[in-house]
């Protein structure tokens, strides 16, 4: 915390110390309360009345002044703390791996820079106005309660000690609660992420009860986990208002006794009930401080595993894309991390500037797997990946990956205008070269048909364009970078085969040296390619032209005449 509170160190020193004068000036308060009833109303000088009055409401004016300044600091400082904390996560989260952060989980990674770090914020806000209040009031009365009358003030002592058991029970139990609570959050967040974005899909297969159950249960869950907390919680306010009570009921017995022997004034017996509702009053607030505490220090240590995790090593040597070989697979086998068997297994091949690699497999036989690997994204569990013919582990993944560009399977377009979803690739580029790539997308015809051409407004996920459009639209935005290695997973599924002949016509006549893979289940995206790699089951079952594999492949030969007559070949 010290770390991420850089910078605020004054605002943190400031906040609880103009709280610590407020509170000494509200422990003054029931001494003139006491000098009102003994010296005004009892004595009958209304100049003492009027004195204390004055020194109450001016007290009052000093303590809300160092009030609103304490928590004007503290807000400030929290804000700030929490903006430091959040970007360095979000940095941390984009450096991770892609196995580091498989491993966490898209729903957990979001709950951590979202609601984790608001629980984070809200408990140093709260814990710089109150966390030394709320203790110097407490301590403070009982010592102002002893100067009145010491057996008093050994009996505040005492209802401070079981009131300081009943908290701390509290804050360990709230803990340990929060952090299980924090977890069935993150499930239910997940959940409601993947059923938001397939939604299409549950209702094209009548699956929306079955989601709602699902859903449900987690809910329930997560409701379960909370109120267990909010029960421990609830227990807080009752038990101290009771001990407490208790306390005022002793106080007020005893005190009527010693104003009866005239040991201890009418006023006196006030001020030490004002000293007991005041302890009252703010271990109410220590209660309410506990369970935001409890909730910070659940969302510190979840914000911290997090942080702890290791950022990608992207140090190495520059890779040589200057060379004829770009690419090259080495028996390479890959797994999962907890998987229980290789999603590829032996894949070897060989990819220079100017040539085309398909590949082609059913689902689930590891063509996106492949093309990560390729991407640089994971490192091989077997065999080697090699650039330029060096193996990628001794290579700067970030040179290797300037040097790639990668169209996924799902296009991902951002809110802002289409110039700006290009840029990304290249921000130096001007608008001629963003209508360049555009152009060899066969995206340029309808964007320069909207209003503001290159700049027309591209809507959350791209929803004012088509998926033909929104695939070329990333393809473009791959274009744009003019990459070593073109790589595209699955790109044209969603374009006509007119349009996917166009596309890749524009793309085989690029004017800059680089190597293209093309990831389908189409045979006719593939088909011109210089070499065609056959995937099932994460094996290589053919690897040759499309004349090669039609006469020695199987599989290859199943899935084109799927889709084309025997005589089309």
């Amino acid at each position: 915390m010290r770390r991420y509170l850089k910078g605020y160190r004054t605002m943190a020193v400031l906040a609880p110390l103009m709280k610590l004068f407020e509170a000494l000036l509200e422990l003054y308060v029931p001494f003139f309360i006491a000098g009102v009833i003994d010296n005004g109303i009892r004595g009958g000088s209304g100049a003492e009345i009027l004195k204390n009055c004055g020194l109450i409401a001016l007290f009052g004016l000093a303590g809300m002044a160092f009030s609103v300044t304490s928590q004007y600091f503290s807000a400030k400082c929290a804000v700030g703390f929490a903006s430091s904390l959040r970007e360095d996560a979000f940095r941390h989260v984009l450096s991770l791996s892609r196995t580091d952060a498989d491993k966490n989980g898209n729903s957990t990674l979001i709950t951590r820079l979202t609601a984790d770090i608001d629980r984070i914020q809200n408990g140093v806000n709260m814990g710089l106005r109150l966390l030394l209040r709320s203790p110097f009031i407490v301590f403070g009365s009982v010592i102002m309660a002893a100067a009145i009358d010491p057996g008093s003030g050994l009996m505040f002592l005492a209802v401070v000690g079981v009131l300081a058991v009943i908290v701390f029970s509290v804050i360990l139990l709230g803990i340990r609660l929060q952090k299980k609570a924090g977890e069935k959050l993150e499930d239910l967040t997940r959940l409601a992420r993947d059923d938001l974005r397939g939604v299409r899909v549950i209702r094209a297969f009548g699956r929306e009860e079955e989601e709602n159950r699902r859903f449900g249960l987690a809910e329930n869950r997560f409701s379960t986990a909370f109120i267990r907390g909010g029960t421990l919680s609830s227990f807080m306010n009752p038990m101290t208002f009771a001990i407490v009570n208790i306390a005022v009921i002793l106080i007020v017995t005893r005190g009527a006794g010693k104003v009866n022997e005239g040991s201890l004034s009418q006023g006196s017996v006030v001020a030490l009930y004002n000293y007991m509702a005041q302890i009252l009053t703010e271990l109410v607030k220590l209660a309410n401080l506990t369970l935001t505490l409890s909730k910070a220090a659940a969302g510190i240590s979840r914000v911290r595993t997090v942080l702890e995790t290791p950022a990608e090593d992207l140090s190495g040597d520059t890779p040589d894309f200057s060379s004829d070989e770009v690419v090259e697979f080495r028996n390479v086998g890959f797994r999962y991390a907890g998987a229980g068997a290789d999603s590829l297994s032996g894949i070897s091949f060989r990819l220079g500037k100017g040539e085309s690699l398909g590949i082609i497999g059913g689902t689930g036989s590891g063509k996106s797997t492949l093309v990560s690997l390729m991407s640089c994204l994971y490192e091989p569990s077997e065999g080697a990946v090699l650039f330029g013919g060096k193996d990628s582990r001794e290579l700067s993944k970030k040179e290797i990956r300037a040097n790639i560009a990668s169209v996924p399977q799902y296009p991902r377009l951002f809110t802002g205008t289409v110039s700006d979803n290009l840029r990304p690739a290249d921000f130096s580029a001007r608008d001629n070269d963003v209508r360049e790539a555009l152009s060899a997308a066969d995206a340029l015809d309808f964007t320069e048909k909207k209003a503001d051409g290159i700049d027309c407004v591209v809507q959350r996920e791209g929803s004012n364009f088509s998926g033909g459009q929104k695939q070329r639209l990333t393809i473009a935005r791959a274009l744009l970078r003019r990459p070593s290695l073109l790589i595209l997973d699955d790109s044209f599924s969603a374009l006509d085969y007119r349009t996917d002949l166009e596309v890749r016509r524009n793309i085989a006549s690029l004017d800059w040296p680089h190597a293209t893979v093309i990831v389908s289940q189409r045979p006719s995206s593939v088909m011109n390619c210089d070499r065609i790699l056959v995937l099932d089951n994460g094996r290589a079952a053919g690897l040759g032209s499309h004349q090669e594999l039609l006469a020695s492949c199987e599989l290859y030969r199943e899935i084109y005449f799927s889709q084309y007559e025997k005589e089309e070949a």
